[in-house]
């Protein structure tokens, strides 16, 4: 319904000129509308999806064309062409709901956009709507225009109820769309501040909106397309290359660094900084300047190695070029946390290892005694062979022939006992060094009692200075004490005296003796297999030891104690331990010598190293 203001409905003839408001009003949406239309070659040539790109392209053109109507609404010279332009107005501006919703889903990697039940109802939720404003002009049930001259000359609308209901379905919708924004932005962990700002100014016309409707001195017109171009300007003229890098950080929930042409650090996400917190004061510097890690990284994948809070953690690194409006600007470089993949990696290598380690030593240690086995056998079957007649009897054999037969018998068996004793240890030292799976705390003093009670002997005495609650697994501790136990009382004699306790400087226990010592150059070859200096073992104690230790994640060193004989130390890490105080009601020293001397353990087992 138009109520008409003078003759032939012409509103501005004879008015005079142009009121300064009136001219920036038309000057704003005329500059809105020259905005968008500039913008959409720079919206088709961002760096963007296919859906991104063509939902913020058709977003700047149709908020160009709600411009350009809203500049013939406000200019247009009589009250008919005015009213057709605010009816056109009404049916574009509905109509850039459905690209920013579409851009907002694409951009923010969500699948909204593309899906087909939604896309009908919104295509017939807009056609009813649409078919209420342009028939406005016979039930006026959407709003009715009235001329005025406040404040400068031209129509004004009285919106009835549906406008409102339509207006806040639309602004509802909008809202959805900076939603989906404001949630992308707080997860890429990147500065967002001029995107906040931008996405911002999208909302500003509401207030504008909400004040034309009360305020006389403020047209009661759609301002949205002033905020679409300000943020047309925004994404496409100034922050390019931040807008490309947030949806591209949408993507990873890893350290992320942006890098120049001539790799300057641009760019990075919060992780990047927790990682490498030189990065809050190297925008701009050269990576190999501020973090010279990250720039030994070449341009394939790589895998680094990182402490991060006494951990060892390992990221992979991949880079890829990145580009603003289809001009690289420089490298994208993500590191992505692959600490599980790599242990599990770096295990199969080891196990490999010993595969191959246990191959070579059964091939290289069991040779040798079976060389001498087929030897002597050999001696034994040629004796007997001559001392047999034609007709299979045997001729009675010499006393020099018997004691041949004798001695390599005597030979025999002790080879292969020993070829026993070197499979059993290769099959232990294979064992231990396999990944533990469960560990349990366990006291080193019960343990160490438990494995004194399986070391034989009669003379040897076995001190507990003081207990230590360790997380280990118990069969592999005791087989550990038990070869330590043993190693001792093979190179320290019968009357040795072995002691166990906690560590005074770091977080662990020591085992040691008062015997000879291992001399300094020769301790680092003790836990090396088949290492020996006893001709009748097998080399394999320590080496077990030293499997067992690994398979801990712990160290051993060794040293020499206050009496001049062995002492080995395991550390452990400080997360792993604690340190009790002994279980003795008297003193922190227990001592389980057995009757009036000591419990002598003598065995046959060898000691590696010693």
């Amino acid at each position: 319904m138009i109520q008409l203001l003078g003759a032939g409905g012409s509103l501005l003839a004879g008015s005079g000129l142009p009121t300064p408001t009136f001219l920036t009003y038309v000057l704003a949406f005329s500059l809105a509308a020259v905005i968008c239309f500039a913008a959409i070659p720079r919206a088709r040539a961002i760096n963007a999806a296919d859906d991104t790109r063509n939902g913020l392209v058709a977003l700047v053109a149709i908020s160009g064309v709600w411009a350009a109507l809203q500049v013939g609404y406000l200019a247009a010279p009589t009250l008919s062409l005015q009213y057709g332009f605010y009816i056109a107005g009404l049916v574009v501006g509905l109509s850039t709901v459905g690209p920013w919703l579409y851009f907002c889903s694409a951009y923010t990697g969500r699948s909204l956009h593309d899906n087909p039940t939604y896309r009908r109802i919104a295509i017939a939720v807009y056609l009813v709507i649409v078919s209420i404003k342009v028939t406005n002009p016979i039930h006026g049930l959407y709003f009715t225009a009235t001329p005025t001259t406040t404040p400068f000359i031209h129509l004004m609308i009285d919106h009835g109820t549906l406008h409102w209901l339509a207006m806040g379905l639309a602004y509802a919708l909008a809202t959805v769309g900076i939603f989906m924004l404001f949630e992308l932005f707080a997860q890429v962990d990147y500065d967002t501040r001029p995107f906040v700002g931008l996405v911002g100014l999208t909302a500003l016309p509401v207030a504008l909106d909400i004040l034309g409707s009360i305020s006389p001195n403020v047209i009661d017109m759609s301002y949205s397309a002033l905020g679409v171009a300000a943020f047309a300007v925004g994404v496409l003229f100034v922050y390019t290359d931040r807008f490309e890098t947030i949806q591209l950080a949408g993507q990873y929930d890893s350290p992320v660094v942006v890098l120049g042409d001539d790799d300057e650090i641009r760019d990075y996400n919060r992780r990047a900084a927790e990682l490498f917190p030189a990065l809050k004061d190297g925008l701009g510097e050269e990576l190999a300047t501020v973090v010279p890690t990250l720039s030994q990284c070449p341009n394939n994948e790589a895998v680094i190695e990182l402490e991060i809070d006494g951990e060892t953690r390992y990221f992979q690194s991949t880079t890829s070029p990145f580009s603003a409006s289809r001009v690289q600007l420089g490298r994208l470089l993500v590191l992505t946390d692959v600490t599980a993949q790599e242990r599990y990696r770096r295990q199969l290598e080891a196990q490999n290892e010993r595969l191959e380690q246990f191959t070579g030593m059964v091939s290289h240690d069991l040779r040798n005694p079976l060389n001498v086995a087929q030897g002597n056998s050999e001696i034994i079957h040629e004796l007997l062979t001559a001392a047999q007649t034609d007709d299979g009897r045997y001729e009675p054999l010499t006393p020099d022939t018997l004691e041949t037969i004798d001695t390599a018998a005597e030979t025999l068996s002790r080879t292969l006992q020993r070829m026993e004793s070197l499979i059993d240890d290769l099959l232990v030292l294979a064992r231990e060094g396999q990944e533990i799976d469960e560990l349990e705390r366990v006291s080193l003093a019960a343990i160490g009692e438990n494995c004194w009670a399986m070391v034989e002997g009669k003379a040897a005495t076995f001190v507990v200075d003081d207990d230590l609650t360790v997380e280990a697994d118990p069969d592999r501790l005791q087989q550990l004490l038990e070869n330590l136990f043993r190693n001792a009382i093979e190179h320290g004699g019968r009357d040795v005296t072995i002691r166990i306790g906690a560590l005074d400087t770091e977080t662990g226990f020591y085992v040691e003796d008062d015997g000879p010592g291992i001399p300094a150059d020769k301790r680092d070859n003790v836990f090396e297999s088949g290492y020996t200096t006893n001709r009748e073992g097998t080399g394999f104690g320590l080496s077990i030891v030293s499997e067992i230790v690994a398979a801990h994640n712990w160290r051993i060193t060794l040293a020499e104690s206050s009496t001049g004989g062995a002492r080995f130390e395991i550390i452990i890490d400080s997360d792993d331990a604690n340190t009790d105080d002994a279980p003795s009601a008297d003193t922190d020293v227990v001592d389980t010598t057995t009757d009036t001397d000591a419990v002598d353990t003598t065995t046959d087992s060898d000691r590696s190293g010693k």
